[in-house]
């Protein structure tokens, strides 16, 4: 059993009809697992209401407040508000609801109701920083997870894997002071946000970079993962991984420039199945809905045994 985590509401966030973020990835990635054989194997949630959970204390431990109340101003304006010329705020209450989804994937995998939780929610996060957004994200929902989940008394070590095509600079400067959390990347460089040099390690040794160049497929993956990724996180020995799960570097997205194809992604994710951790994906990129749709069955596909075809 899978639990995904999701709301309509997330297709409240509005971004405008010409970007690439835009409600349809949910609405594409639905379907899709909706239409597997093994459609019976998942256990749809709906995040905890806001009303019922404030994750504003969660969210302020990694932004400052002075720009948590610049983006719930700037969201409670009218229509469609842009940050930055990439992204756009729409409505507060579903950033807080995103956040609140990720919580929950925390919670069901610790509570034995799946080993393994999907977060199909948006805006992603793995861009935002700790007083400013960009890259389609606002808050930085992996990173907030993993402070959440130190709270929780079965918990003293996370580990995050981004595989996400650009490299997470929010969440890496979210977590890297932290001795208690771990964050790998594999990601296309050069691309953006220009961060995620090899060189960067953390303040505790616990960041791992892997920039791979443009064009990389699988087989360009493979060598990284195994030697670098795998021993990377078990050395670590989180009590939970966290994976900000995009699927941009897929070789049909328009956004980037690597050529995975989407069954890849089940192979990734059957590589950290060995860790033998309970595990929440979250979605961050992804942009062409085919491509994104299909990536996702493969990874939720391959938690519960099943091959891409």
């Amino acid at each position: 059993m899978v639990t995904v985590i999701y709301s309509d509401r997330f297709l409240d966030h509005q971004t405008g009809g010409w970007h690439s973020e835009s409600p349809a990835r949910l609405e594409a990635i639905v379907s899709a697992l909706k239409a597997t054989p093994w459609a019976n194997q998942l256990q749809w949630c709906k995040p905890t209401p806001i009303a019922e959970r404030d994750p504003l204390p969660w969210v302020q431990q990694c932004h400052i407040p002075d720009y948590i109340d610049f983006v719930k101003r700037r969201a409670n304006q009218p229509g469609i508000t842009m940050l930055d010329p990439d992204t756009a705020v729409s409505d507060y209450e579903v950033l807080l609801l995103a956040v609140n989804a990720w919580l929950d994937g925390v919670d069901q995998v610790l509570g034995n109701h799946s080993p393994f939780a999907f977060v199909a929610a948006r805006p992603p996060g793995h861009h935002a920083e700790r007083d400013h957004a960009m890259g389609f994200c606002l808050f930085g929902n992996a990173a907030i997870a993993a402070h959440y989940a130190l709270t929780l008394p079965t918990i003293s070590r996370v580990g995050i894997l981004d595989w996400d095509v650009h490299h997470g600079n929010g969440t890496q400067h979210l977590v890297e002071t932290n001795p208690a959390i771990a964050y790998c990347s594999l990601h296309q460089s050069p691309a953006y946000p220009g961060t995620g040099r090899a060189s960067d390690q953390g303040d505790f040794n616990n960041v791992c970079n892997i920039p791979l160049p443009p064009g990389s497929a699988i087989a360009d993956y493979r060598v990284p993962f195994e030697q670098q990724v795998l021993p990377f996180l078990q050395r670590f020995k989180p009590d939970l991984l966290i994976v900000s799960a995009g699927y941009d570097a897929t070789q049909a997205d328009p956004l980037a420039g690597m050529n995975l194809q989407p069954q890849d992604y089940g192979w990734f994710t059957q590589m950290i199945l060995s860790l033998e951790r309970p595990i929440v994906f979250g979605l961050e990129g992804g942009y062409d809905l085919a491509a994104l749709s299909a990536s996702v069955v493969a990874t939720i596909g391959a938690c519960l045994g099943h091959d891409s075809e």
